[in-house]
């Protein structure tokens, strides 16, 4: 964590700097997005580890992990205002549609475009995303400090007295051969695509198909703090029902408030009603497959009791699973508008394109959210399992 820290900030920076080269840009950006996510993950995967290193109490780790998405949920929050503020203070002028009529090549016709385009408002722009990276990079700094000097790490919570070191690749093909965690994984990663889908596509289907240009950042800043506000609703009901039982609701309850998104008109009041119940969802698949992650852990000691110190592991793949998720919705959803004929910029989009926008957040996002349930469904450890292990691992201490 302290290692990747300040090579973070200095790539997530230069991310949002527009070098003044005529070629390259596009490599540009893909070698200092690709080195961001890079270490990022190398503060991601300690990071989420860490909860098995603060207590061998499940309560204490539930509710540790509900603090952490609580805090996560949060800091998107706060990240989406500031960059959505800073920038939404600065008019970018969209393009007619009307322009682009009788254009054979779109991306000389951009080309064009952008040649005519106000310098001033472009120079502006550019500088509101700068500001903005330069407070976001401020407040990882300031996080990452207090992460690294406030948390101490108890192994001996964690480790059994039987316990022996064993090699990482021996660990992981126990850890690919646990049963429970890939059913939990792959419900965890259909979920996470489903919900990614409708947040990287909801600014555009706010913009062009509900016809809300300006409202978007507030809207989107809805979703977040109904999730933030959320997230201890959701642990209270997992420690009173359960966690599986809280999967099912809490994650399928986004089903008919998205079925409505593709079927309203353009109306602003109901716009923000389905966001706060979306948050709602969002705050569920957040908390709960991390939630879930640390009794999987548990089952696995108590599998392999003299095999230990293989957390990392579980934690890497969840994260490698996240990760692939937010790649696989970019491609979907970048490909699919480029194949409706999305352009850049306009003020309008063609009827295919709202369309797709519409399949995008809603009919997609709800066969996924069905198709991850199934496997839920089958993940095998329930309160009673849950209970169980819990007595055995105390027992085997």
């Amino acid at each position: 964590i302290i290692f990747s820290t300040p090579f973070a900030v200095i790539s997530y920076f230069l991310i949002w700097f527009v070098p003044d080269i005529s070629r390259g840009q596009v490599m540009w950006y893909l070698i200092f997005y690709c080195i961001f996510q890079t270490l990022v993950t190398c503060f991601h995967v300690p990071y989420s580890a860490l909860t098995m290193f603060i207590s061998r109490e499940q309560s204490e780790r539930d509710s540790a992990t509900a603090y952490r998405m609580t805090v996560e949920v949060l800091g998107t929050v706060l990240g989406t205002a500031i960059q959505g503020q800073i920038v939404g203070m600065v008019v970018t002028p969209c393009i007619d549609s009307p322009l682009f009529i009788g254009k054979t090549n779109s991306s000389v016709a951009m080309e064009e475009l952008n040649m005519t385009h106000d310098t001033g408002s472009l120079t502006d722009t550019r500088n509101a995303y700068m500001i903005a990276a330069g407070v976001i990079v401020g407040l990882y700094i300031l996080c990452a400090v207090i992460l690294s000097v406030g948390v101490r790490e108890k192994r001996e919570s964690s480790e059994l007295q039987s316990d022996e070191p064993g090699s990482f690749f021996q660990g992981l093909k126990l850890v690919m051969n646990h049963g429970a965690y890939i059913k939990l994984i792959i419900g965890f990663l259909f979920t996470s695509l489903a919900f990614m889908l409708l947040e990287g596509n909801f600014a555009l289907f706010c913009t062009y198909t509900l016809g809300f240009r300006n409202e978007f950042q507030n809207i989107l800043l809805a979703i977040m703090l109904s999730a933030t506000l959320t997230i201890p609703v959701w642990q209270w009901f997992l420690t009173r029902f359960g966690k599986k039982t809280a999967v099912y609701i809490g994650i399928s309850s986004a089903i008919p408030f998205l079925i409505m998104v593709a079927l309203m008109d353009s109306n602003l009041i109901v716009t923000y009603i389905v966001a706060v119940a979306a948050g709602i969802s969002v705050a569920a698949a957040f908390l709960l497959p991390w939630s879930m992650l640390p009794d999987v852990i548990d089952d696995f000691k108590l599998q392999h009791p003299d095999s230990h110190g293989h957390e990392a592991i579980f934690f890497s793949f969840y994260v490698f699973f996240t990760k692939f998720a937010s790649g696989v919705s970019l491609g979907i959803s970048t490909l699919s508008l480029d194949f409706a004929g999305y352009k850049t910029r306009g003020c309008s989009q063609p009827s295919e394109v709202n369309f797709t926008l519409k399949m995008l957040v809603s009919v997609v996002p709800v066969g996924l959210i069905l198709l991850g349930l199934v496997l839920f469904k089958l993940y095998p450890i329930d309160e009673e399992k849950r209970r169980k292990n819990k007595k055995a691992l105390q027992d085997l201490r």
